[in-house]
């Protein structure tokens, strides 16, 4: 979990640093067909961030349930979590990558 923790922070600090630099429509929404509906605001870059933390947090809560009754349970949401932060900072360094 401190894992998630630290790639969640590092990818607020990142996003602190280049979102003066970033143009005002960025092409978040990749599974749409071409056009500005696959635009989003450069304020919209941090909804992955907010997803994976809305996620962090609700398993979060999950865990501290469900720990003492089935500790193998908490342990996957554990490595689920790590992931999904994973699979956003990814998912926002590249589309700031193909951007600057």
């Amino acid at each position: 979990m401190t894992s998630a923790v630290i790639l969640f922070v590092t990818q607020l600090v990142y996003l602190g640093i280049v979102y003066l630099s970033l143009p005002p429509f960025l092409p978040l929404f990749n599974q749409l067909p071409w056009g500005d509906a696959r635009l989003g605001t450069r304020l919209e870059i941090f909804l992955p961030v907010m997803i994976a933390c809305i996620f962090s947090l609700a398993n979060l809560f999950f865990l501290n349930k469900v720990y003492d009754r089935a500790p193998l349970v908490s342990r996957l949401l554990s490595v689920t979590t790590v992931l999904i932060v994973a699979l956003s900072f990814i998912f926002v360094v590249q589309t700031v990558h193909i951007i600057l």
